[in-house]
């Protein structure tokens, strides 16, 4: 049924809008798989996106590495208001050493699979203390003697630059009673898979009405590939009817794209195919050959199998016909003029070879007469031979004649193959040269072989397409 411009145009637009749809909810998809891995970035670049996010995926401030710089902000505020040298820095600076043992020790950054997190700091506070063993440098960094040796806001600065953002950046995930971490990504997705879900149902409804035969799973599966829509797992999967859904609104042009791999599937397969089905010929033909098949068709004596004859015609026999007419009234004619010249040749060639006629040449008018005279001879001959042809063909006697010559000849023939010498030797040969095929060119197939053959395979399309648009069209 034709549709309107109208109608077309409000389908078009629908597409668009749910493919529009469809890809937001694949980039919401892959933002939300990347954000643990990538959270760092986000943290740094984005932090407002973290505040927001980070209850959805179960996140938040790990408690030791949370409370360890916490201790570092008092450790701050009672240097302000007491001096680096008073009896509670120090105490808060022993607290700090033993807190940073601790963190070494029990690696709260692990969970959060940051444990290479954990070495920078170790490796960073090793370089500004010059020290081995990481625990004594956080020791040595969180001492008065040190501190003062040093210049509190320098040291202080180091830390909040170098070292503060690298334990703040370590997070803890909740885990649900499922055992698995929190994920609440499911709340965002829902409203998108309801719109796919209803948009499928109603498809499904209508693709049901245009086939009537059609079943429910019939309806369906005719947009398979919409069913990744709905998945509550494996979402990377929507990035396929996204691709779709584009390619098919017009908004993103994929037809190079579906070519390309098209190619290269046909390729995978063109190449193993082809040397299967050529392989598997070319070892029936030898298992033929060491049956003595091919012995016993040239013989005719005995077959496996009945010959079918689909015409009722010999067909060896009306080949011989066809090309002995066509030699006869079409390539004869054409070369009588050079069977002349060479018969002439070999006239003047014997003649000059008889003794009395080399003793005749001094005579007087012997040369020109022996010209003409080999003239007439050699086109005797061949009108002669020209007509014996012609009566051959147009001969019942002749043709008859020349009937029972081919067969004698293929008796012949045949009686001799059947001699053992022969017939071991012939398929000895043959059954050689196969095997050599199948080493030389089948089983060396390349992929260029197949590249080059699809690339004509699609030059050919090409010409066909084009021949088939009118030319005021191409114009």
């Amino acid at each position: 049924m034709a549709h309107s411009p109208t109608s077309k145009r409000l389908q078009l637009g629908f597409e668009r809008l749910m493919a529009i749809i469809a890809t937001v909810n694949l980039c919401l998809v892959l933002f939300n798989l990347s954000y643990v891995p990538w959270r760092e970035f986000y943290w740094r670049r984005f932090p407002q996106i973290t505040q927001i996010y980070d209850p959805i995926k179960g996140i938040e401030p790990h408690r030791e590495t949370k409370n360890y710089l916490e201790t570092v902000e008092k450790l701050e505020e009672q240097v302000s208001q007491t001096g680096l040298q008073s009896p509670l820095t120090k105490t808060q600076l022993e607290e700090l050493g033993r807190l940073s043992v601790e963190m070494i020790e029990s690696n709260p950054f692990a969970a959060a699979q940051k444990s290479g997190t954990l070495e920078k700091i170790k490796n960073r506070m090793r370089d500004r203390i010059r020290q081995e063993s990481a625990k004594q440098a956080f020791k040595t960094f969180w001492s008065q003697e040190y501190l003062t040796k040093r210049g509190w806001t320098s040291e202080i600065n180091f830390f909040n630059q170098k070292i503060k953002p690298l334990i703040a950046s370590n997070f803890y995930r909740k885990i649900g009673e499922d055992g698995e971490f929190v994920d609440d990504f499911w709340l965002i997705d829902l409203p998108f898979v309801a719109i796919f879900a209803l948009e499928l149902l109603v498809r499904s409804f209508y693709i049901r009405r245009r086939h009537p035969g059609f079943s429910w799973l019939d309806a369906v599966l005719w947009r398979w590939y919409d069913l990744f829509l709905l998945l509550p797992f494996w979402r990377w999967l929507r990035v396929v009817p996204v691709l779709i859904r584009l390619d098919q609104s017009h908004l993103l042009n994929l037809h190079p794209v579906w070519r390309q791999a098209n190619q290269g599937i046909v390729a995978n397969f063109a190449e193993d195919i082809t040397e299967i089905v050529v392989v598997r010929v070319i070892n029936q033909i030898q298992g033929s050959i060491k049956r003595g098949e091919l012995t016993r068709w040239l013989s005719q004596q005995e077959n496996l199998r009945p010959y079918i004859d689909i015409n009722n015609i010999n067909e060896m026999e009306a080949i011989a016909s066809l090309l002995m007419q066509t030699v006869v009234y079409e390539v004869f004619p054409k070369i009588q003029p050079e069977i002349t010249a060479i018969l002439r040749h070999n006239i003047n060639t014997v003649m000059h070879q008889v003794p009395v006629y080399r003793s005749l040449q001094a005579l007087p008018g012997i040369g020109q007469a022996q010209t003409q005279l080999s003239e007439q001879l050699a086109t005797q001959i061949t009108t002669n031979l020209y007509n014996v042809l012609v009566s051959a063909v147009e001969d019942p006697v002749g043709a008859k004649l020349t009937s029972q010559l081919l067969q004698r000849f293929t008796q012949a023939l045949s009686s001799e193959i059947q001699k053992q010498h022969v017939t071991s030797e012939i398929q000895s040969l043959v059954f050689d040269f196969l095997e050599e095929i199948k080493l030389n060119y089948v089983q060396r197939l390349s992929q260029e072989d197949i590249d080059q053959i699809i690339d004509q395979t699609r030059q050919l399309r090409t010409q066909a397409f084009g021949a088939m648009i009118p030319a005021k069209e191409r114009r």
